[in-house]
């Protein structure tokens, strides 16, 4: 339901109910201190850095937070009302998210890919004893999803993932690896994407199931990043058995249903940091960097600094219209990818400003507030250039499907999956 369709109840009886709720149920968020450099933590990483026992607690918190809030009527307000949803405009969605950030509630982050992707694909692509099983759940946080695409040798170009799964009968036996999975040890369930026919181009040969995570053959193992965290796992699947029904979309048909869940991620990760990274990096935060580092009449890194919040709030702005239409019920167009690139390209700029401002502290640890913990960033952004398609990817995206423009040359596209190059075994 749209914002200009008529509602049941008005924005402020709405409002009303959320405030509260959240006055029953949280305690109310301290006010905001002016910014002082040196004071509070200094931790800018782009990945949590949690042991996996501190993160398995914070999704518990996160989980009996949600269950509250759907039951009280929260959980998903523009969701069908047969799911537990509300029905309610993308208004009353922003109505409630501004009340909750007025109160202290637990970090959401592990339903990110839950709700963000993998929800919004199994409801338009499931058939409904599927939703049934699974729509609700996801929503109150009684399940947690992952997202199971990348493999080692398909990423951006993810139409080349090589994992298969054949079909026996009422069910579908799947092998082979998937990498850089989020949340996978937390989860119960997964969107898998795989190979069901070689002999067709690599678009065409896809299909998406709904794979339980502690099915038979599931081996999860934590992947560390040169922060030193583990945020990411690859994920082995040995004759994992997966039910018919379990499958969304058509047989074959999986590339746009694995587009529905991409556009969602897409948008997923543009918002991060505020829409453009600018959550992470306030205008006080960026002025006290100038002057503590002494380059406040350093003109140069004054001009970038005023260029990067420019930057990041038209990112923010623009990305708030694409999520509104989500949460009108549009699926995500290409806007996605301006916004995933906006906030790569805002976080690059930063990583060079910051670099400049710093110099030689950023090294090594001086024990200096403020200086070497932006290390810990810049150690991360390389990996936010290729969450959700690398910054290539995107730029095809946009020229193709904005500007008109021609797609890149390519032989792949009507060629069978198992005779291209890099699957053959006689080269």
């Amino acid at each position: 339901m749209s914002d200009t369709q008529q509602d049941t109840i008005s924005i402020e009886e709405f409002s009303a109910q959320a405030r509260a709720f959240l006055e029953a149920n949280a305690a109310p968020r301290p006010p905001v201190k002016e910014f002082v450099w040196g004071q509070g933590s200094d931790d800018v990483a782009m990945f949590d850095e949690m042991d996996r026992e501190s993160e398995s607690a914070q999704a518990e918190r996160a989980k009996e937070w949600r269950r509250k809030r759907f039951d009280h009527g929260f959980g998903w307000i523009g969701g069908p009302e047969k799911f537990g949803g509300r029905e309610l405009g993308a208004a009353y969605e922003r109505a409630y998210n501004s009340i909750e950030s007025q109160f202290l509630t637990p970090n959401m982050g592990v339903f990110t890919i839950s709700l963000g992707m993998v929800a919004p694909t199994i409801l338009a692509h499931a058939i409904p004893e599927v939703q049934d099983l699974y729509l609700k759940d996801l929503y109150r946080g009684d399940r947690v999803a992952c997202q199971l695409f990348s493999e080692p040798g398909a990423g951006s170009d993810l139409a080349s993932v090589s994992m298969k799964a054949i079909r026996d009968g009422d069910e579908w036996i799947v092998s082979g690896q998937k990498v850089w999975t989020s949340a996978a040890h937390l989860a119960e369930i997964g969107e898998v994407i795989c190979r069901t026919d070689p002999e067709s181009p690599k678009h065409k040969g896809l299909t998406v199931f709904v794979v339980d995570m502690h099915a038979p053959g599931v081996e999860i193992r934590p992947l560390r990043q040169m922060t030193g965290g583990a945020t990411f796992n690859e994920v082995f699947f040995d004759e994992v058995r997966i039910p018919d029904t379990h499958r969304l979309g058509e047989v074959n048909s999986g590339w746009g249903v694995a587009l529905t869940t991409l556009m969602n991620e897409r948008s997923s990760i543009g918002a991060g940091g505020g829409g453009g990274g600018g959550g992470l990096f306030s205008p006080q935060r960026l002025h006290a960097m100038l002057e503590h580092f002494g380059a406040a009449d350093n003109a140069v890194l004054v001009d970038q600094a005023t260029r990067l919040y420019v930057n990041f709030t038209v990112a923010k702005w623009n990305n708030q219209r694409a999520l509104d239409k989500i949460r009108a019920g549009q699926l995500p167009g290409p806007e996605m990818s301006t916004a995933k690139l906006a906030l790569t390209n805002n976080l690059s700029a930063f990583t060079e400003w910051v670099s400049a401002v710093l110099g030689p502290r950023i090294t090594a640890d001086g024990g200096e507030w403020g200086a070497y913990a932006f290390s810990q960033m810049l150690c991360g952004i390389p990996g936010m250039r290729v969450a959700g398609g690398t910054d290539e990817i995107m730029k095809n995206i946009v020229a193709e499907r904005v500007l008109g423009l021609p797609k890149d040359p390519g032989i792949d596209s009507k060629t069978a999956f198992k005779d291209l190059a890099i699957n053959r075994t006689d080269t």
